[in-house]
């Protein structure tokens, strides 16, 4: 009799160990299917059921980017007991198919359940303003910026731009003060009120030798031949080598830029002094190497080599001065040396060091 009641006390404590909640969501997906960017926020419900024999807690939701887990059942869930997980999606923003993940965390087993927003954003149809953010008197233009973006020294480059004649009077563009090396047109020459219209330029990269790199060039704008002060067309692009045509015996043949170092210190200076900077190098390609522009950022100056063909073989250096001015604290410039060599044609030079502040300079 005792040793039945001592199984039965053991069996009853068995099941009481062995018992688990179980989290089951209806779906663990919600397709929004087609939604508009203007329609604003959405909210996606999930349901579950406690389908175990203990009591289930969920501990922790986590979304993830653009989504937010806004609710769920904080309280615990009794076995057959029912609760929620409610998800918000904002589609401001997105113009295409999404998919976002809710992690809920639980004591159930497995701890971790992961559920699906998804569904296609169809974007707003922008203002007028928002397609040409740049207002140029009467008529407005896409952008401030017409970038040329890496352009060989051998190429002639076009890029488009679309403006649009905002006002109720036809409208003709100007440009004025242009450099050689770039021409501007506006097609139609006249706009019509409410016409779109097209700014093509030609950058011709022949025409601006002496140039390399990230250039820049601010072009005056007239409308209807009135002058436009502070208002200007920024025009850029990045100006490289063309090594397209070498041959691979070329290419094997051809220089070697090998610096010593890239960084160099000056040390510690004080302000309003100057520190002076050498790069040391050695062409260790088989032909001449030729350093064709040296440019330095704010603060320092970089001199051109006094011997730019550099034989097989032979040294060079590039020569820095630093101005430490008002500067104060850890500094770090950049010259950047432009080349023949193809696989080092633009390299980035590093001046670093610490400008000291004299006690009482900074009251």
């Amino acid at each position: 009799m005792r040793r039945s009641l001592v199984i039965s006390v053991l069996m009853i404590l068995a099941a009481g160990l062995s018992a688990q909640p179980k989290l089951n969501f209806a779906s663990t997906r919600y397709d929004y299917g087609s939604i508009k960017e203007e329609a604003g926020k959405q909210e996606a419900v999930f349901n579950f059921t406690n389908t175990g024999d203990s009591v289930l807690v969920i501990t922790r939701v986590q979304s993830s980017c653009g989504c937010t887990a806004s609710d769920y059942t904080k309280s615990p869930v009794p076995p057959g007991g029912k609760g929620f997980v409610t998800a918000v999606f904002d589609p401001r923003g997105y113009n295409s198919r999404f998919a976002k993940s809710i992690t809920v965390y639980s004591n159930a087993k497995p701890a971790v359940t992961v559920l699906i927003i998804e569904g296609q954003v169809v974007p707003r149809e922008k203002t007028t303003e928002e397609l040409y953010t740049f207002a140029v008197g009467p008529v407005r233009f896409e952008s401030n910026h017409l970038a040329f973006t890496t352009t060989k020294k051998s190429e002639k480059k076009i890029r488009v731009m679309p403006v649009i004649n905002t006002s109720k009077e036809p409208a003709t563009i100007e440009f004025e003060g242009l450099p050689a090396h770039l021409s501007l047109k506006v097609s139609p020459a006249t706009i019509k009120p409410g016409e779109k219209g097209l700014i093509e330029g030609t950058y011709d990269a022949k025409l601006n030798s002496s140039a390399w790199g990230n250039v820049n060039d601010l072009v005056r704008l007239k409308v209807n031949g009135k002058p436009l002060p502070n208002i200007y067309l920024y025009v850029s692009a990045n100006l490289v080598e063309d090594f397209s045509g070498l041959t691979s015996q070329q290419l094997a043949s051809a220089p070697v830029f090998k610096l010593d170092s890239n960084t160099v210190s000056f040390g510690t200076i004080k302000q309003n002094t100057s520190a002076d900077i050498e790069f040391l190098f050695t062409n260790k390609g088989k032909s001449d190497l030729v350093i064709r522009h040296v440019k330095s950022g704010c603060g320092c100056t970089a001199l051109m080599p006094t011997e730019n063909v550099i034989k097989p073989g032979a040294r060079g250096s590039i020569k820095a001065k630093f101005n430490s001015g008002g500067y104060k604290g850890q500094i770090y410039k950049n010259i950047f040396v432009y080349t023949n060599d193809p696989k080092n044609s633009e390299v980035m030079l590093m001046i670093k060091g610490e400008v000291l502040v004299e006690a009482g300079a900074d009251k």
